[in-house]
């Protein structure tokens, strides 16, 4: 690699002898900015990410001119400099071909610098350290020989800037506002204009304010005529028009179909597990990640020990995608997945101890397709204010079908009764676009009361279907259908142990109580003992 071989074609033959498979014999210039994903196939980039790998590609192309002018050379390379000051790779953390473009461009330039150039008080440190990066990085895998690779000496650094103290800097300020206001310099003001005395023309309004004044009362007392002007009356302020409620709804909660893509234990509950799921959110969503080149969001479930871990992997969901996020041991759940299990009877405690099914989506569903209920129109929440409780009043409509379809019944929310409201029949849950309805099939929180439930009730439709198969094994009840939060779709607040053995909450209290007492009781055993020796040394 030499500073003369500054040519496309060049460029090309150093991508392919470090990545033969991904650069084709065939390629060109033009195939330059479309090589990053074949590159480095586990980094997906954006659109803009697409155009700003171009320009790169053209600056790392200037950069390289032998004829450039000095100065405008120098101002390019400090311009670099200062974007690499806050970044590791062009892109900010992700590697691409523009990388590898400007390091082979540059780096025989950096080779020769001096150590002045490189690390003194007005050299490139950023440059420097960018090329050391490119040269060695694991994630670049460079087949450059050492020989040929630029020495850097990661010690010998010639300067370093003293970072900027916040005490020093307010006192610096203060002390030119200080040295301005002591020299009388011109103080500009929002109304002023430029350069005007504005102590010289305030003073001068003041003296004439007075002098009316002053010929007002002298009137007065002529004439024997009052020369105030009335009170102005103030005028009450325009009250503030309360924001318009949205009415509840169904509508305002976000169900999507989701992807899961990985489920795994959480590591630090027994009964949760931690699943990634694409739910067709777009890049930049506040609490999403990127894996496996898809946007996606992390939800902690409780369906540990109720459904076999591997039924989790790569399966579709139905999932609630605007609840508050919150942290369940550790890790963030930013949604939940709805889930079917038996009704109670009544009196009857839940222990959490099953069956559970999960509402899965039809086979050909894609992921971030919206669902709603037949006849309820309307937009979601962005996200649900948790002091209204939208979640919690709307819960006990989800329900199903005898034929096993997810359904609302409005009939189960008495905030919902009115007038018209009343006689809504139970609405299937679609897609927004129409179509057929969704069926239940085990991956979800709505609750059914699934015995005697045959498999041939089961349907493939559009519909989401329950499979209530296994339920149907352990309960003898007459088919009945109520909605019920299983520990996968419970918010994290409720989600407070007493399943798979882990105490509740009353239980850590009363063992807190008895430690406590038992505690106090040690340490009045330990003082009474300390007393008694005491009197009898005193009585010897």
């Amino acid at each position: 690699m030499t500073s003369s071989s500054t040519s496309p074609s060049a460029l090309l033959d150093f991508l392919r002898a470090s990545y033969p498979s991904a650069v084709p014999s065939s390629a060109s210039e033009t195939d330059l900015p479309a090589l990053s994903h074949q590159v480095f196939p586990n980094t997906s980039y954006t659109d803009s990410e697409k155009v700003e790998i171009s320009q790169w590609l053209t600056t790392s192309s200037r950069l390289a001119t032998p004829d450039e002018d000095e100065a405008k050379h120098a101002e390019r390379l400090g311009s670099l400099n200062i974007h690499l000051s806050t970044r590791t790779t062009l892109l900010g953390s992700k590697p691409s071909v523009a990388d590898i473009a400007l390091y082979y461009r540059l780096a025989p330039a950096v080779k020769s610098w001096s150590a002045e150039e490189r690390t003194g008080e007005h050299g490139y440190h950023h440059i420097v350290r960018f090329i050391d990066l490119v040269q060695n990085a694991p994630f670049f895998s460079l087949s450059i020989s050492d020989d040929n690779k630029v020495g850097i000496d990661l010690n010998d650094v010639k300067f370093v800037r003293k970072p900027l103290d916040p005490k020093e800097e307010k006192e610096r300020k203060k002390k030119e506002k200080a040295a301005a206001a002591a020299s009388g310099e011109t103080v500009l003001t929002v109304g002023k204009g430029k350069g005007e005395d504005t102590s010289k023309s305030s003073k001068k309004e003041q003296a004439q304010d007075a002098a009316a004044k002053a010929e007002d009362k002298v009137k007065g007392a002529v004439t024997g005529e009052s020369t105030q002007q009335p009170k102005k009356e103030k005028q009450p302020k325009p009250q503030k028009q309360p924001a318009k409620e949205t009415p509840l709804s169904p509508c305002l909660i976000d169900l999507r179909v989701g992807h899961i893509l990985k489920a795994e234990n959480h590591p630090n509950a027994d009964s949760l597990y931690v699943s990634t799921i694409a739910c067709g959110d777009a890049p930049g969503t506040d609490n999403t990640s990127e894996y496996e080149g898809q946007v996606v969001r992390t939800v902690c479930s409780g369906l540990n020990g109720l459904v076999p871990l591997e039924e989790m992997q790569g399966r579709k969901i139905v999932a609630v995608c605007n609840l508050k996020p919150v942290t369940m041991r550790g890790i963030k759940s930013a949604a939940m997945v709805l889930a079917a299990s038996p009704r109670l009877k009544e009196g009857e405690e839940d222990n959490h101890k099953g069956p559970v099914e999960l509402v899965t989506p039809p086979a050909d569903a894609k992921a971030g397709e919206r669902v709603m209920f037949e006849g309820w129109t309307g937009e979601p929440e962005g996200v649900l204010n948790p002091k209204k409780k939208v979640w919690e009043t709307l819960q006990p409509g989800f329900t199903t079908t005898t034929g096993l379809e997810v359904g609302f019944d409005m009939g189960a929310v008495p905030q919902l009764h009115g007038d018209e409201g009343a006689q809504k029949p139970v609405g299937k849950l679609v897609t927004t676009s129409g179509g057929p309805h969704y069926t239940i099939i085990p991956q979800s929180a709505i609750s059914i009361n699934a015995v005697q439930v045959s498999p041939s009730l089961i349907t493939t439709n559009s519909t989401i279907s329950i499979n209530a198969v296994k339920a149907s094994q352990k309960s003898n009840q007459n088919p009945a259908i109520m909605p019920i939060i299983s520990r996968e779709v419970i918010h994290p607040r409720f989600n407070i142990g007493g399943s798979n053995g882990g105490p509740t909450i009353k239980q850590v209290s009363i063992y807190t109580i008895s430690i406590i007492l038992g505690a106090i009781a040690l340490v009045a055993s330990l003082v009474a003992v300390v007393r008694c020796i005491k009197k009898r040394k005193a009585e010897k």
